[in-house]
């Protein structure tokens, strides 16, 4: 991840390390996230469980909803709505990109729409999501780190 340090610490989570989840880029409106599932992602079918897909899905959409340039700032939402359809399967070991992008925001809610591919370029899921910002978060410049 080639971002500025600001931006990076924005982005940790627990729940991404967990998964293995990691930003690619990060911009106004736009996020792109990368994971490589492992045999602890797998279902009983042995292919990477739709839950995964699904996580990749809701992150990367509120994330294109949260960009915050501002050190020292971030950006909080909660998921009001995530629709999601599995269009493949994606197997263990194959990269997992997403990429979400807003479709439009008020002062409180956002909306977005993201897709996941393979490291073959083909489509595994997408969904659409709506989020509504935590207080202060709808503007640009955030809220305080520690907030």
């Amino acid at each position: 991840m080639d971002l500025p340090e600001h931006i990076r610490a924005q982005a940790l989570s627990p729940f991404h390390g967990l998964l293995g989840i990691e930003m690619l880029s990060w911009e106004e409106g736009l996020c792109r996230l990368i994971c490589t599932p492992g045999p602890q992602h797998a279902n009983r079918s042995a292919i990477v469980h739709g839950g995964v897909m699904l996580a990749l899905l809701d992150q990367v959409n509120a994330f294109a909803g949260l960009y915050c340039p501002t050190p020292g700032r971030k950006r909080h939402a909660v998921t009001l709505d995530l629709d999601t359809r599995f269009t493949g399967q994606a197997r263990i070991g194959a990269q997992l990109i997403a990429e979400g992008r807003v479709v439009s925001a008020g002062r409180n809610i956002f909306f977005a729409r993201g897709e996941v591919r393979d490291d073959a370029d083909r489509l595994v899921a997408f969904g659409s999501s709506t989020h509504r910002y935590r207080a202060g978060s709808h503007a640009p410049e955030g809220v305080p780190t520690e907030a």
